[in-house]
Formats: structure tokens, sequence, C-alpha cells
């Protein structure tokens, strides 16, 4: 059964002209416990490796884990109870790291965070163009991913990342159902300033 389409134009209108991927891209924590192909991770991984970055350093990694595979339980025991009620339906969980200084000469790389930002975002953005659900969350334990998961000093943990074929918001708990639909934004009027921040 394909779960039920959603009109985002029920709950998003853009103040400009803007490429649809953008309104159709949201966060649901439906997911139909369906695995996910190498394909599908593969092409994920592969949009983000063309993100931006300063020094074209490239300070982001991912520690992923498939449902069922090896890794899957070190993953998904490092959420907070809240969030593996509903993650438990991914067909993948990502741990997004970046790397706090250049690889060409190890000084400092202040814009680490920013950059692993923006290749969340064109991961994200591709999900959202293969049909597939990317939730980010902090509702997880950085420290003991950082000891579980071997991650070196140099390396900041970001966030997780669940990923997966979506499923039917009926199937959720019931106090995420009412949740579990596109959020609105605020206005650009609210965000973008020429010059100086209001008052």
């Amino acid at each position: 059964m394909k779960p039920t389409k959603i009109d985002v134009h029920e709950h998003r209108e853009p103040d400009y002209p803007v490429e649809e991927l953008f309104l159709r891209r949201w966060s649901s924590r439906a997911l139909s416990g369906e695995p996910l192909s190498e394909e599908d991770l593969g092409s994920l991984f592969e949009a983000a490796r063309w993100a931006p970055s300063s020094y074209n350093g490239q300070p982001w990694r991912f520690l992923y884990a498939r449902r069922d595979g090896e890794h899957w339980d070190e993953l998904f025991d490092l959420m907070v109870e809240y969030n593996q009620g509903w993650a438990k339906g991914a067909g993948g969980l990502i741990v997004v790291l970046s790397r706090k200084t250049f690889e060409h000469n190890d000084k400092p790389a202040r814009t680490h965070s920013f950059d692993a930002g923006a290749a969340w975002m064109a991961l994200a953005l591709q999900a959202a163009a293969r049909g597939l659900v990317a939730h980010a969350m902090q509702g997880f334990d950085y420290d003991r991913a950082r000891e579980v998961l071997e991650i070196p000093e140099e390396y900041e943990v970001e966030c997780m990342v669940a990923v997966g074929h979506p499923g039917e918001i009926s199937e959720l708990p019931e106090k995420l159902r009412e949740r579990d639909k596109p959020s609105s934004r605020k206005a650009v009027s609210e965000l973008a300033f020429e010059g100086r921040l209001p008052g």
C-alpha cells in the first residue's frame, strides 16, 4: 500500500518564486520500514559530496547504518526514546560529523559546521527528489555517539538523520499523527534585512 499523498501547498506557500523541490522537502516521521538500497544511500551521499565548502575542504563525514545491518543497533540505541518511537521505521540512520580543522594545514576551519549543514541540505533535497524522507534530529546522546562510534576529537558530532521510504501517518504513535505535516515558515521579511537587523 502506497502512503497517502500530502499536498504541501495546503501548508506551504512561498513569498517569491522557488523550485518546487524546496516546498516538497519536509521532515516526516512516518517511515515504512522498507530497507534502503545501496543506490538510494549512495545517491544521497553523492549529492552531499557536491556541496560547497571553505577551501573546498569538504569537512563533512557520514557514519551510517542500514536497517537490519550490523551497526543498526549501535546507532538506534543512541536516540532518545521519543525519536526511537518513530525512527524504528527508517531504512537507514546517519550520524553527521564535521572535521574542525583543515586537512591541508590542520588550522581551525571556522565554517566546518556551516559547511556540513550545506552537505546535509544537499542530502535532504536529493532524498526529496527520490521520494524518500530524510529527518535530521538532535535528540540523541552526542557523548555516547563519540564513544560508541569511536569518533576522534578532531570531528564535531553535528546531528543524526533518519532516512527511509515514506510510511502511513496513521501508523505513527497517536501523539505524533497530528504533528506530521509540512510546517510553514517565517516570512522572508522576518529573515532578510538590508544592511542591519531591525531595532
